[in-house]
């Protein structure tokens, strides 16, 4: 029997609802689900955090291969599904929980988790929030192994000058090597979704791709810079400096042109500026 229809009888037997408010889209794409396992390169040492099981189709995959799997599921109907399609297994922990409400580092301690990956089919709405507290939160894992949506992972990847470039693209080359593994059309689920999605990998890096003297005026910055994205980085930075005079100052020295735009600007650029603020506010 095929994924496919493997996954509409279980919808049908347990009378299950999809919920569009949870963004509920069943992946039904073997080929998919066997790029996803490949690309999460899992083994007998390494542990999987899954956010959005749906009914453990990804889940079964994993847990064949790595030592532990932890999948967190908000949705309280698909709970009982999960424990009858998981129940051959016994290196797989349920937890019936808001991903965004977690405290992961808490869960990888509690559960004994080594060697952490993070591996999901996330849903549209939660994946800027849940990317940016994986990161923010400096959470325990040695990358993610994530399918979103297109548009999102285009920005992820995105380079200086492109209209995709902004504070995500930022917080996520700053922390992790980004690799995108493959686009995902809306027939490789249950219900299509109405955009493209993609499957992409985030490296966490042990060393930070740039050297900042103060992390939170780093991010500051660049949310600052592109804010209002038609405004110059003189105006755009005024908030975050107070003086206009040691703005000035501050691009002077960085060298950077007060007219240009924050989307012009590469990651190692916003680091200088970041750093020059610190250290003539510091004088």
């Amino acid at each position: 029997m095929g994924l496919r229809s493997k996954t509409m009888d279980i919808v049908k037997y347990f009378e299950f609802k999809f919920n569009k408010n949870l963004g509920q889209n069943f992946l039904v794409d073997e080929n998919i689900l066997k790029k996803i396992i490949d690309a999460a390169e899992l083994d007998e040492n390494t542990c999987v955090i899954e956010i959005g099981p749906g009914i453990g189709t990804l889940t079964q995959e994993m847990a064949r291969k790595a030592k532990k799997v932890v999948a967190i599921e908000i949705d309280k109907n698909l709970i009982p599904i999960l424990n009858e399609t998981l129940a051959n297994f016994d290196n797989i922990k349920i937890i019936h929980a808001d991903a965004l409400k977690v405290d992961f580092n808490k869960i990888i301690e509690e559960e004994n988790l080594e060697n952490v990956k993070v591996v999901a089919n996330l849903p549209y709405y939660v994946t800027t929030p849940i990317i940016t507290k994986l990161l923010n939160e400096k959470v325990k894992v040695s990358s993610m192994i994530i399918m979103i949506q297109k548009e999102v992972a285009e920005r992820i990847v995105a380079k200086p000058n492109t209209d995709e470039y902004g504070s995500l693209s930022l917080l996520c080359q700053y922390h992790c090597e980004v690799k995108k593994i493959c686009k995902v059309s809306p027939n490789c689920f249950v219900p299509p979704p109405k955009v493209e999605s993609m499957v992409i990998r985030l490296d966490v890096m042990d060393k930070k791709r740039v050297d900042v003297l103060d992390e939170t005026l780093f991010f500051n910055v660049i949310k600052a810079a592109f804010n209002m994205r038609r405004k110059t980085l003189y105006n755009a930075l005024k908030p975050v400096v107070g003086d206009e005079n040691l703005l000035l100052d501050v691009l002077n020295k960085s060298n950077i042109d007060p007219k240009r735009r924050g989307e012009t600007l590469t990651i190692e650029e916003f680091a200088l500026l970041a750093n020059n603020i610190s250290k003539l506010k510091g004088e």
